[in-house]
């Protein structure tokens, strides 16, 4: 050992000594195989030391580790030395890292995209000479290669017995830059960081999750690159072997709330108005749609998720879908959601597939198995996904959807990996009208190419309409044209930053539901099923289904936690109800009964038009009777013009039995029914 190094070890275990008191102490009580060191008070006690672990980590580290067992602490296992908060000066983008950086310690902040299997990984093995019997220790330090000794000390080559080899726990985890980070066009790095020990137990790997934000300070190394002959090429790659491992604040149980701030939230919150002054705070930038914009506060927010005793789980987060015409402010919406809400992201359907959505097995070259690869709703976990463009999204990868709009789960099953991922996930999304603009007397799922199954996962529904209004367009101008005059920020009550963490100390309350509010809940949802009279075919339609029941739960308990209250009042039940009744006028009103009919919603067909279905099947059924086979159509309409169904409706039911496989058309102009 060299001079500089006992030197380096003797400064070392000062520093310990002096600064790491409590650490040490920690060790002894619990066990932990590591010591922390803030890198910034390494500095102020001797900055050319700091200066030496920066430019030469491997020695400096494997010096630092070496003091600490000089401290003779009654302890059986070697302490890994972990830094962190290093210098601006090494905080650097993954894109940034260049050739200059290999072999110095660095800090890289950004997104866990992908994360390997923890396998055992030999650090050293031990083999034995068969001529003279020494033995021979080789450190293994390629990831893809295991290495042998090339000669004995005796003069023999090759052949050599392996005796014993010394294994830790591993994990490849891949490293891309944050979104928030990237300018215009840019595509996002990735960078392998290999993980060891320590940074691998259970508690540990709960930070490098697929979808979690971390800081890793750790040093960049070449890895080389063989050619398909197995020759090794001119050309490297870069790898990050991690020494420490920090979870960066991104949930909104991670952020922090200082007494401060919580006097001024409560402060917020006594506002009578403060919800008016939440829906002002939402994207001020676009005018208007402040009943949007309140489901918009109540989303970010959310209900309480619930775990009964029989396992089944009632998710608390609040889906919300927006559908109307374009240019409305749709994007726009999503956009600042995105950007306001903790751990917010942004996809559009057109660049979506349904495993980018989800989640994917990738074949991992490195560590020589499967991973897998987070998509952008476990991405998202515990936070809001806005996807734009939902109905522009491929049938297939839209499927991917339902699992994780109500189980909150992703099930994967593929190659050798069967796993089920978290995606507690609030939903946002938008979709535009097949033919342009949305027509308010057809239905929903035939104007937005997606399945009603999946539309009526979502709690709330509205309809964006441009429609030409000279008071609102007058409103809308002078606005916009306003905002690029003065060319500032709209005045609003909570910035973002602000909004964030009001949401955030929001999100963490947890009301009790009273039980006045129950019942003004029960008494909108008892009314409302029973409020619906018998149609066509003796069909009675179902305005309000338990979905929606659920929904107002979530929102009246989403209300009591925008006001920080401890309990779920009249006023917060009231507040739901009128959210999802103005939701349901939109999309689930049919105007042939002048009644709400879920059923417009969730399966495509309202009772209205299933009546006429049971009619037209009865009038098919009675003209076959007759003996004739293939009924001609006139004689259809005839009987349907009797019972008061127009010719119209008659050729949309025809249209719907053929499709469904019920009628066929043997000759033009002609029904016939199937088997």
């Amino acid at each position: 050992m060299s001079d500089d190094s006992l030197t380096q070890i003797e400064k070392f275990k000062d520093f310990f000594e002096t600064n790491s008191s409590k650490e040490l102490n920690a060790i002894v009580k619990e066990g932990k195989p590591f010591l922390e060191v803030n890198f910034s008070e390494l500095s102020k006690f001797d900055v050319e030391l700091a200066e030496q672990t920066l430019a030469n980590p491997i020695e400096a580290i494997g010096n630092a580790e070496y003091a600490v067992e000089q401290l003779d602490l009654p302890i059986d296992f070697r302490i890994r030395v972990r830094f962190f908060k290093l210098p601006k000066s090494q905080n650097i983008r993954l894109r940034d890292i260049r050739s200059r950086n290999l072999g110095s310690l660095l800090s890289l902040t950004g997104l866990v995209r992908l994360s390997s299997d923890v396998r055992p990984q030999v650090i050293s093995a031990k083999f034995e000479c068969p001529s003279c019997g020494n033995l021979l220790t080789v450190l293994q330090v390629d990831h893809n290669q295991f290495r042998e000794p090339s000669r004995c000390s005796c003069g023999r080559k090759g052949k050599f017995k392996l005796k014993s080899k010394d294994l830790v726990d591993a994990q490849r985890v891949v490293l891309e830059e944050s979104p928030e980070t990237l300018d215009g066009g840019e595509q996002p790095k990735r960078l392998s960081i290999f993980l060891k020990e320590d940074l691998v137990d259970p508690k540990m790997e709960k930070r490098t999750t697929p979808g979690s934000k971390i800081t890793i300070t750790g040093i960049v190394k070449e890895i080389p690159v063989l050619l398909k002959t197995g020759a090794a090429s001119t050309r490297f790659d870069i790898a990050m072997e991690a020494n420490h491992v920090d979870p960066v604040q991104e949930t909104y149980e991670d952020i922090k709330i200082s007494k401060k701030e919580e006097k001024e939230f409560r402060k917020i919150a006594n506002d009578p108005n403060v919800l008016e002054n939440l829906v002002k705070s939402i994207a001020p930038s676009i005018l208007g749609h402040d009943l949007i914009k309140k489901a918009l506060v109540l989303q970010m927010v959310g209900g309480s998720r619930l775990v009964l005793s029989d396992g089944i789980k009632r998710r608390g987060d609040i889906h919300l879908l927006l559908v109307g015409d374009p240019g409305a402010g749709k994007s726009q919406l999503l956009s600042f959601i995105s950007k306001s809400a903790p751990k917010g992201r942004f996809v559009s359907g057109k660049g979506a597939s349904g495993a980018g959505l989800t989640a994917a097995v990738v074949k991992d070259e490195f560590m020589k198995g499967w991973s897998l690869e987070a998509g952008a709703m476990v991405l998202a976990n515990k936070g809001v996904c806005c996807i734009d463009e939902l109905d522009k999204m491929s049938s297939e990868d839209r499927s991917a959807l339902h699992e994780a709009l109500e189980q909150q789960t992703i099930t994967i099953s593929k190659a050798s990996i069967q796993a089920t991922l978290m995606a507690e996930t609030t939903v946002l999304a938008a979709a535009n009208p097949i033919h342009g603009r949305f027509d308010p007397d057809s239905l929903i799922p035939d104007q937005i190419n997606l399945p009603p199954t999946l539309i009526n996962r979502f709690d709330l529904i509205f309809i964006i309409r441009d429609l030409p209004n000279k008071e609102q367009d007058t409103r809308i101008a002078t606005h916009v044209l306003t905002s690029y005059k003065k060319k500032d920020t709209i005045p609003v009550p909570l910035d973002i930053p602000k909004l964030k963490k009001y949401i955030s100390y929001a999100k963490s309350q947890s009301p009790k539901l009273t039980e006045a509010a129950l019942n003004v809940i029960r008494d909108y949802y008892v009314g409302l099923r029973g409020s619906a009279d018998s149609g066509d075919g003796g069909i009675k339609p179902v305005p309000i289904s338990p979905r929606q029941l659920e929904a107002l739960v979530r929102m009246a308990e989403a209300s009591a936690k925008i006001r920080l209250h401890k309990e779920v009042t009249v006023e917060d039940a009231q507040l739901a109800t009128g959210l999802l009744q103005s939701s349901l006028q939109q999309v689930g009103f049919d105007k042939e009964t002048g009644q709400i009919d879920i059923d417009r919603i969730s399966t495509g067909i309202p009772a209205s038009r299933r009546g006429k279905m049971v009619v037209i099947k009865d009038i098919i059924t009675k003209l076959t009777e007759t003996g004739i086979s293939a009924i001609p159509l006139e004689s259809i309409m005839a009987e349907a013009a009797e019972k008061e169904i127009k010719e119209d409706k008659v050729e949309e039911i025809l249209e719907q039995l053929k499709r469904s496989g019920e009628l066929f058309e043997p000759k033009r102009g002609f029904i016939q029914k199937t088997g």
